[in-house]
């Protein structure tokens, strides 16, 4: 069980992240009266309350190991961005009291690289009829939500955004590796392509590459 408080002290101040090679970075204003701090990470748009962390949660790190590694290093794990959140410490009879700054001074970013989300549209046409059955391939390097992704489906030619078009929703979310989506149905002189929802939020965290 850690024992914590909320403090008015900004004690942690100017984190920063650097990805170098395969190690992710973290450094920070570590001030004198601080022993020792708690380090958790988070994929950075998780909900997080620190009250509900357990020992489990967070990592115990020293001053002397601080200035040893010249600052905090871990292994770079998946792709994404993540949030590292520097909580300082207090020694009350031995033992380590988290404090539980206001603000976000104690908290750095840091992006690991974007996803690659891979697609294909699959046609098979007939003579003898007005329509033509697609299937959607998408090969992605981790789980996507349904609503990151939306196709947009234009009579004539490519459409060149998400508005130029009718625009579907996804049904069901992706997992990594191979999806392949059910067969539908759309006109001979149809063309469809696949966009971000949002594409200044998702395109931070995925490339989307035809193939």
């Amino acid at each position: 069980m850690i024992q914590m408080e909320e403090t008015d002290n900004r004690l942690i101040k100017s984190v920063s992240c650097q990805v170098q090679g395969s190690e992710c970075v973290i450094n920070w204003h570590w001030p004198e009266s601080v022993p020792c701090v708690y380090v958790h990470k988070s994929r950075l748009d998780e909900p997080f309350d620190p009250f509900l962390l357990t020992s489990r949660d967070v990592k115990l790190y020293t001053r002397e190991e601080y200035k040893a590694n010249r600052g905090y290093r871990e292994p770079v794990e998946g792709i994404g961005r993540y949030a590292y959140r520097i909580f300082p410490c207090e020694l009350r009879d031995g033992k380590p009291v988290m404090l539980i700054p206001a603000g976000e001074d104690h908290i750095g970013r840091v992006s690991t690289g974007k996803a690659k989300i891979y697609y294909s549209v699959k046609r098979r046409k007939s003579w003898f009829r007005p329509y033509q059955s697609i299937q959607i391939r998408i090969f992605s390097e981790l789980p996507i939500s349904r609503d990151v992704l939306c196709y947009v489906k234009k009579e004539g030619s490519y459409p060149a955004n998400k508005e130029d078009g009718t625009q579907y929703a996804f049904i069901s979310d992706l997992e990594p590796g191979e999806n392949l989506m059910p067969e539908i149905e759309i006109g001979k002189n149809d063309y469809i392509r696949l966009f971000f929802t949002d594409g200044k939020k998702y395109g931070e965290l995925y490339e989307l590459i035809p193939e």
